[in-house]
């Protein structure tokens, strides 16, 4: 009976710390959402790009509004008419720097960095909800042909699997970001 008693004390003290838990404010990482709820469709145009590499922005762009619609509650749009919310984005830097070598001292990998400049804002209270004027992205990739590139943009070029896991990189962060409220 004693062992019993016991048990249930257990039970009710950890079902009581479980309920006082459950006001605490955590939530599982990608559920989140802290976003006003009448913004139902967010219009991203094309990113801006002040760099040499071509076609960034569109590869970018269309990863970015592909995260949002696979969070299934909002409807993307590329205009800024009938949107509540407007994400805009500026790629501002890509930069790429030799980080592995092999025996013959040529490069094998690469480290590239992207920055950009994003803002969400809520269309109807006409305030931004999140921005990042200097998010950046690092990331390391091999050479997966035998020449060697000299910029960004000849790698990207060469290597489109780079150019799409970035694409991918940048979207999940950004999207991520915003409605996660970090």
């Amino acid at each position: 009976m004693r062992g019993i008693g016991r048990r249930g004390f257990v039970a009710a003290l950890l079902g009581s710390a479980g309920l006082a838990s459950a006001g605490c404010g955590y939530t599982l990482a990608g559920r989140g959402n802290f976003l006003p709820s009448y913004i139902r469709v967010i219009g991203i145009p094309m990113f801006g790009n002040t760099t040499s590499v071509y076609d960034m922005e569109q590869q970018i762009t269309q990863r970015v509004r592909s995260e949002f619609l696979g969070r299934g509650r909002y409807q993307v749009i590329a205009l800024t008419d009938g949107a509540d919310a407007l994400l805009n984005g500026t790629i501002t830097g890509v930069s790429l720097a030799p980080s592995g070598f092999d025996q013959n001292n040529q490069a094998t990998r690469y480290t590239i960095r992207v920055n950009l400049k994003v803002e969400f804002r809520d269309v109807k209270a006409n305030k931004v909800i999140w921005e990042n004027p200097s998010l950046e992205i690092v990331a390391e990739y091999d050479l997966t042909t035998g020449v060697g590139a000299t910029d960004a943009s000849a790698f990207l070029g060469q290597n489109r699997t780079a150019a799409d896991r970035i694409a991918e990189t940048v979207a999940r962060r950004t999207v991520s970001s915003i409605l996660e409220a970090f």
